[in-house]
């Protein structure tokens, strides 16, 4: 029995590993390297990346995304911080309060309705600065694109950035989707981040054709201090980092997470033009269009007679269960067809 399955809505982790990230695993499988990133892939990556974010960047290999947001917060946070962030932000809904278990810090949530954070919400909790009965609000950290596919302008990234700092808070951006961020607004890696004062970043392989592996980004010196150390007690020390940096190298050192990520927002925004088709041609179907789509997803209200056959066929996760509305995913791998053969069920189901 074959254990291929068919694509999936569900989410961009779904997807393989692109052709070229296996080969640069492959090749990395050669001999014996040294471990814990004392290894020529790591040594190659650490360039790879001075090159995208400046020549201050350092690069720190990790295994998950939310190891990546935790070593990244417990490099620039200690222990009487907190993060303000956005309610709807993956570090606060999908990740089993992490950061709290594994660094003591706590989160401060905004309510958005985009999942942006404004330099106004920064204002909420910088009353509380200085004051021994309030966890101190020391950082924030942002999404781009946020957990609701929203991508920031770079003058809102600027902007937002300037205020966090003038109330002596350190900016992380968890960019697990920042190709598809990058591809959207036409900019590069360093302009939305080092450029726009960023501090630290989560760099995200594994939704954009990577197998597993992420790596945070210390952007200057004076933003992380001890990483290494966080890395290692928080379980993000890989032994064998040659095969994480090499994924990392084939995707940032090419322009492949470049054409990877293209390819996912192409489809989105394909997608996205079909529903509309469809909502224009059965205005009375209950379909309704519910976030923009800068990237890779669409966010849709489908009523449950058309919902449940749609998802047993193409896949896809409930955003908001009680009012039906859905996340539609693209990957690097998605095809025109399926998005066709997609909107063609939807335009078929709204019809009966």
């Amino acid at each position: 029995m074959s254990l291929h399955h068919a694509h999936r809505f569900n989410s961009d982790n779904y997807s393989g590993i692109h052709p070229q990230v296996a080969a640069a695993i492959a090749d990395a499988n050669a001999g014996h390297a040294a471990g814990y990133g004392d290894d020529p892939w790591t040594r190659h990556l650490e360039a790879v990346v001075a090159d995208h974010f400046g020549a201050a960047a350092a690069a720190f290999p990790v295994l998950t995304g939310t190891g990546a947001n935790v070593v990244a917060l417990g490099a620039i946070l200690p222990r009487w911080g907190s993060v303000v962030t956005a309610a709807s932000s993956h570090l606060n809904v999908d990740e089993n309060a992490a950061p709290e278990r594994l660094l003591g810090v706590k989160l401060l949530t905004v309510p958005t309705p985009d999942g942006k954070l404004r330099p106004a919400d920064l204002d909420v909790y910088a009353g509380d600065r200085g004051d021994p009965h309030r966890a101190q609000p020391l950082a924030i950290s942002i999404a781009q694109p946020t957990e609701l596919g929203t991508a920031y302008s770079l003058g809102e990234l600027r902007e937002l950035c300037s205020r966090a700092h003038e109330l002596g808070m350190a900016v992380h951006m968890d960019g697990a989707r920042l190709a598809n961020a990058a591809v959207a607004l036409g900019a590069s890696l360093r302009q939305m981040t080092t450029d726009a004062g960023v501090d630290v970043l989560s760099l995200g392989a594994t939704k954009n054709g990577g197998m597993v592996g992420e790596c945070v980004v210390i952007l200057h010196a004076d933003a992380g201090r001890g990483t290494e150390f966080v890395r290692k007690y928080t379980g993000q020390l890989a032994s064998k980092m040659r095969f994480v940096s090499a994924q990392l190298v084939a995707l940032f050192g090419t322009e492949l997470w470049r054409s990877n990520a293209a390819n996912a927002n192409a489809r989105a925004a394909q997608l996205r033009r079909g529903i509309e088709r469809v909502i224009d041609a059965h205005p009375d179907a209950g379909i309704r269009l519910t976030q923009r789509s800068d990237t890779n997803a669409v966010f849709v209200v489908l009523p449950a007679r058309i919902r449940e056959p749609l998802r047993a066929r193409f896949g896809f996760y409930d955003w908001d269960a009680r009012g039906g509305e859905v996340r539609l995913m693209c990957s690097f791998d998605t095809s025109e067809q399926i998005v066709d053969e997609f909107t063609a069920a939807l335009a078929a189901a709204a019809g009966d």
